[in-house]
């Protein structure tokens, strides 16, 4: 899938939930998916400093 696809997918996504959820549960889904991007992004950032440090010692410390 492209970049545009992806997009038109989350949004069509988005859509949907937003037609299916009351206010409430649509802004509870809102702070649960941000937080879930917010921690797979922490994650993905971890891991690649961590890789990084397994092939370069060196970089663990600068």
């Amino acid at each position: 899938m492209n970049s545009c696809e992806w997009t038109v997918s989350v949004t069509a996504l988005a859509n949907v939930l937003a037609n299916s959820l009351s206010d409430e549960k649509l802004e509870l889904a809102a702070a649960l998916f941000t937080q879930l991007g917010d921690t797979l992004a922490t994650i993905a950032v971890q891991r690649s400093l961590c890789s990084r440090s397994k092939t370069n010692p060196q970089a663990a410390h600068n």
